[in-house]
């Protein structure tokens, strides 16, 4: 399985150079919403999350370095970077995810790696229930928890 990953990107790498090039940007200015003085700017991913028994299909903020849960699975974003709108687009965040398993004391370390949002395939998430995929990442002030569309 590995293997495959490899090679998937690598040809990724290879049939778009520029971009491998140039690695992605952490955001620094908000891209949705506002911050005031009173509220500081909170960096977060948007992350997207399936359940395979009931096919529903959920969209979440995880904020930096803080656990959110999705069913069994709490996740942390460590890094969350977006290239700029002149650029080749392009979402990665850095996600740890942890599996609390009902009658169990220790959690399981599922996933510890980057995800990027233009091929969720090529480092995802393997879990029999759950699916989980960054969609963007964007600084949401504390007044508002959900980014306008």
């Amino acid at each position: 399985m590995d293997l495959i990953r490899a090679s998937c990107l690598a040809a990724t790498l290879f049939a778009f150079p520029a971009a491998a090039q140039t690695p992605p940007v952490p955001i620094e200015k908000p891209v949705q919403g506002t911050a005031t003085s009173d509220t500081p700017a909170e960096p977060m991913a948007i992350l997207r999350g399936l359940d395979k028994i009931t096919a529903r299909i959920t969209t979440f903020e995880a904020p930096i370095d803080k656990q959110v849960g999705f069913g069994t699975l709490l996740i942390t974003v460590r890094a969350c970077a977006k290239r700029p709108p002149e650029e080749t687009p392009e979402v990665s965040a850095f996600l740890e995810v942890l599996e609390r398993r009902p009658g169990e004391t220790e959690m399981v370390n599922l996933f510890t790696g980057w995800m990027f949002a233009s091929s969720p395939a090529i480092s995802a998430l393997e879990h029999p229930v759950y699916d989980v995929w960054v969609i963007d990442c964007t600084i949401v002030s504390g007044e508002s928890s959900r980014p306008s569309q």
